[in-house]
């Protein structure tokens, strides 16, 4: 599925920066016997409806174009939530000194679930804060980083 993400993601970008959006993620996913293909779009103010809508329309034709996806699925445009995840460098830096919650493939000091403030980044490690202590975990270590909402 890793191959029709990267594709999908190739053809969204442009239309969604055309909109003025940022493209966070692209899933594309089977639940129980049906296919969705999910985009997450967000931009500093929050994404409204007709942000989704206005993307769905103009990236559903263009995938029906280019048909990068053999089976049928459901294409589904959204805003990444509150607990967003984190991918790329500009997301980690934009969410600098936030709460966020890490998942790592491998332990890194003997555990593999972290929740802390988020106080730097590279393009090779992050920095938490857990606790009073920063701990500097590989990127290329994390499974799963994403925003924590504290509410």
């Amino acid at each position: 599925m890793a191959k029709i993400e990267e594709t999908v993601t190739e053809i969204a970008e442009p239309i969604v920066e055309e909109n003025g959006l940022e493209l966070v993620d692209v899933e594309f996913v089977k639940e129980g016997s049906e296919w969705f293909l999910r985009i997450f779009i967000d931009k500093e103010e929050g994404v409204t409806l007709d942000d989704c809508e206005k993307v769905s329309r103009v990236l559903s034709d263009k995938l029906d174009e280019v048909d990068p996806i053999t089976q049928a699925y459901h294409l589904e445009v959204s805003s990444p939530g509150i607990e967003r995840p984190l991918k790329k460098t500009r997301d980690f830096e934009r969410f600098l000194q936030h709460p966020i919650q890490v998942k790592t493939f491998v332990p890194v000091e003997g555990r593999k679930k972290f929740k802390g403030t988020l106080e730097d980044v590279t393009l090779e490690t992050i920095t938490v804060n857990i606790g009073g202590n920063s701990l500097i975990i590989p990127r290329d270590k994390i499974s799963k980083a994403n925003l924590l909402w504290e509410g």
